[in-house]
């Protein structure tokens, strides 16, 4: 027997592994033998995001927080070959898929076409991702979502259609543009249920099918990822004038980037500037100049993707962005999903994730809304989520009750930093970019978490060992402490470009920070 041939018998008896799901086993059986057989030997297939095969370069595994090596020696063109043969046929998004499956395969190619890289992401259907929206998509309004790159917009959309097709007994038709909601193939994923699935030959023909899909196969329900072109925000507008329910994805994070995109903010009734007259402009205390809706907005609520588990509500759309338009934006509703399964709405407080130190409340006079100039967006939202504290982070100064910015920046005095003042708002400088710094600024904004000398012993302990692991290159244990702690020593570990890894059991749970991951315990 051949080594290709011995190496593919021992990766087909993986599946007997039930760690190793079809679908998973799939992508696997797309790779060389050989990245196969190390596939499954160094990876949890549960773990699993995606596997990058770039020409000349080592290929790895990607899974949370670190990346594993498949093989010592570098990607052929032989390799990617395999890979483009055992997948399906690319579209002109560099796009391709494998049939019955929700993994995605995308490709990078040279000045002449050829195939340089791959990234081969992984697709899983989640259930029980809708539920947190649930009384909305039911109650047949149209719905946008946004969210960031990679937070599970595509999933929860999924649900959506699983959910109105098969528990309502709705007729859902999916615009399927990159196939990564019914997934490659003729054949749909599972995960979709009934709902009926249309491809679409090309992107810039997303807009064509919308219609085609209201025009021929008389749909309840339409929905559709990634809407981003003026063409596809008036076919939205189209059908939703015909009374079908929209659900759907938009370029954006937030209302805000809609607000001030051109492209898209016809999805939102459009804005125009009208002129008031003299007595108008008194009633309303404005300036005779103001900005307004111009029609309808397409969908009747917008959902922002905050994680997984977390969601901020604007509706009814139209009064939001009406009030968006003459002064500072509504505080989103917020609901949360809990471990157990619950659905907690309309949350308007911080709820209590750590009892060794609960946050206290913030007063009515604490910002509901932060502007990070200059400083990561990512360390905000992810103090923000820890610190469950009823805020939004802002993308501009409307609606901003404080504004966080670095030293350097403050120095240099720009336009946004100047308006932030002469608007009376709080300006906290911040002495570097990182998640310690912004959660102490925070901290002290709204009164949680306060060091105490617990707090204060275990963050001069962890500061002792980096010191002496710096010096020393040797891993050093530090005493234990409990969940909160730990993770308030690993930010800073990792702010000192360090690894560590707990250890042992509760209650002596405890760091070993060591110089790399790969640093023997």
């Amino acid at each position: 027997m051949s080594t290709e041939a011995r190496i593919a018998r021992q990766v087909a008896t993986r599946t007997q592994d039930p760690k190793w799901d079809e679908e998973i086993e799939l992508l696997a059986r797309a790779l060389p033998p050989d990245l196969a057989q190390a596939l499954h030997e160094r990876t949890d297939p549960r773990e699993l995001l995606e596997i990058v095969l770039d020409l000349g370069r080592e290929p790895e595994a990607r899974v949370p927080g670190r990346e594993v090596l498949l093989a010592d020696h570098p990607v052929s063109a032989s390799d990617l070959e395999h890979v483009v043969n055992n997948v399906g046929q690319f579209g002109d998004d560099n796009r391709a898929g494998i049939e019955r499956t929700l993994h995605r395969v995308s490709a990078i190619r040279n000045r002449s076409g050829r195939i340089t890289g791959l990234t081969m992401r992984v697709g899983r259907a989640v259930t029980g991702t809708g539920e947190i929206i649930r009384d909305i998509v039911v109650s047949g309004q149209s719905i946008l979502l946004l969210g960031r790159p990679g937070i599970g917009k595509t999933t929860m959309l999924r649900e959506c259609a699983r959910l109105l097709a098969d528990e309502l007994r709705k007729r859902v038709v999916i615009v399927d543009t990159s196939n990564e909601i019914g997934g490659d193939g003729d054949i749909p994923h599972p995960g979709i249920g009934r709902a009926r699935r249309m491809q679409v030959k090309t992107p810039m023909l997303q807009h064509a099918v919308m219609i085609e899909a209201v025009e021929n196969h008389m749909p309840e329900v339409i929905v559709i990822d990634e809407i981003g072109t003026e063409l596809e925000a008036a076919a939205a507008r189209t059908i939703a004038e015909r009374g079908v329910q929209l659900i759907a994805t938009a370029h954006g994070q937030t209302l805000e980037n809609l607000l001030i995109n051109p492209t898209l903010n016809d999805l939102l009734g459009g804005i125009q500037s009208v002129t008031l007259s003299d007595e108008e402009a008194r009633r309303r205390g404005t300036q005779k100049s103001v900005l307004e809706r111009k029609a309808p907005p397409t969908f009747d609520v917008l959902v922002e993707i905050q994680d997984r588990d977390r969601v901020a509500i604007h509706m009814p759309l139209a009064d939001v962005v009406d009030t968006a338009l003459r002064g500072p934006l509504l505080t989103p509703k917020v609901r949360l999903r809990t471990k157990d399964g619950r659905v907690i709405s309309n949350v308007d407080s911080p709820v209590v994730v750590t009892p060794e130190l609960p946050p206290a409340p913030p007063t009515p006079t604490k910002p509901l809304g932060i502007f990070p100039y200059g400083v990561s967006r990512h360390h905000v939202e992810q103090t923000i989520k820890e610190l469950e504290l009823p805020v939004r982070v802002l993308g501009n100064l409307d609606g901003a009750g404080a504004v966080l910015t670095l030293k350097n920046h403050y120095r240099r005095r720009p336009d946004s930093l100047r308006q932030a003042e002469s608007r009376g708002l709080p300006i906290h400088i911040l002495k570097s970019n990182s998640v310690t710094q912004v959660r102490d600024a925070l901290s002290r904004i709204y009164g949680v978490d306060r060091h105490d000398e617990a707090t204060t012993r275990a963050l001069a302990e962890a500061a002792d060992a980096i010191k002496a692991v710096k010096s020393t290159l040797r891993p050093v244990e530090i005493s234990p402490q409990n969940a909160y702690l730990r993770r308030l020593q690993h930010q800073m570990v990792a702010e000192n470009e360090l690894s560590a890894r707990s250890m042992g059991k509760e209650p002596q749970r405890r760091l070993r920070i060591t110089l790399s991951p790969e640093e023997p315990a």
